[in-house]
C-alpha cells in the first residue's frame, strides 16, 4: 500500500509547552488507525497540525507524497482531507437534508447530488428524519450527521476526533459499525478515541501518544500487553 500521510519530526510549541514533540507518523492508504493517549497527550493538537489549523513549530507533513506543511486548511480539504471534530459543527436550525445538501454542493450537481444525498441518509439511518431540524436530533444522531457531512466531501482520508463522546453504548457500537463500513469502502480513517471498547471494535492499528510523543505503536493486542501503556492510562500497572 502507498503512504497517504506522513509526518516527519513534527513539533508544536505553545510558549514553553511542547504539545507535539517530534512525531513521526506514517498512515497507509486504506488504513484504519486509532490514536489513543491520556488527556493532554497532544492528540487533538496533532489533528489540527495535520489539517492546517495550527502551523508547526518544526517538522514536515506530507499528504499523497506532497509537502503540505504550509498549505492552508481549505487547500488540504481540496486535496482530499476531511475532519469531524469532537463537538458537532452542524447547522442546528436547518433540516437534516439541508445540512447534507450544503456539504454535497462542492463535489456534486443535479441528479448526482440527489443520489449522493439518498446514499448518505441511508448510511446514517436518518432518511425518516430528513425533514427534522438538526437541533431536534439526539446527540448521537447529530454526531452521525456531521460524519456524513464530512464524508460528503468524498475525502481520501477522514479524521475523526472522539466521534463517540457523550454517546450511549448502543450509539457507540453503531458508530463503530459506521466507521468500519466507511473503511471497507476504501476510505483511510484516523480516529482519536478514549473509549477502549470502541477502539477494540474498530482498530486495526493503534498509536499511543504521551507528552506529545509516540509512546507505542502496533496492533491492539500489542498495545494492551504493554504495561507502560496501562500505567500512563491508569497510573499503575
Amino acid at each position: 500500500m502507498a503512504t497517504i500521510l506522513q509526518t516527519r519530526g513534527l513539533k508544536k510549541y505553545f510558549g514553553g509547552l511542547r504539545a507535539i514533540n517530534g512525531v513521526d507518523l506514517v498512515i497507509e492508504e486504506g488504513e484504519l488507525r486509532c490514536l489513543i493517549g491520556p488527556n493532554g497527550a497532544g492528540k487533538s493538537t496533532l489533528f489540527k497540525l495535520i489539517l492546517g489549523s495550527y502551523p508547526p513549530s518544526a517538522g514536515a507533513i506530507l499528504f499523497k507524497g506532497d509537502d503540505i506543511t504550509t498549505l492552508q486548511p481549505h487547500l488540504r480539504v481540496q486535496r482530499g482531507m476531511s475532519i469531524k471534530f469532537q463537538v458537532p459543527g452542524i447547522f442546528l436550525q436547518l433540516p437534516v437534508e439541508q445540512n447534507l445538501r450544503i456539504a454535497l454542493q462542492r463535489p456534486h450537481r443535479g441528479a448526482a447530488l440527489d443520489q449522493a444525498l439518498e446514499r448518505l441518509l441511508e448510511l446514517i439511518d436518518l432518511g425518516h428524519q430528513r425533514s427534522e431540524l438538526a437541533a431536534n436530533l439526539s446527540h448521537g444522531q447529530q454526531q452521525w450527521l456531521e460524519i456524513a457531512m464530512a464524508v460528503a466531501l468524498q475525502p481520501a482520508m477522514l479524521l475523526l476526533d472522539e466521534p463517540t463522546a457523550g454517546m450511549s453504548p448502543e450509539e457507540t457500537f453503531k458508530t463503530g459499525e459506521l466507521v468500519k463500513k466507511l473503511n471497507a469502502s476504501g476510505m483511510t480513517i484516523v480516529v482519536i478515541e478514549h473509549d477502549m471498547a470502541f477502539v477494540r471494535q474498530i482498530a486495526k492499528r493503534v498509536t499511543v501518544l504521551h507528552f506529545g510523543e509516540v509512546f507505542d505503536d502496533g496492533s491492539l493486542d500489542k498495545i494492551v500487553r504493554n504495561e507502560d501503556v496501562v500505567r500512563i492510562y491508569l497510573g499503575k500497572v
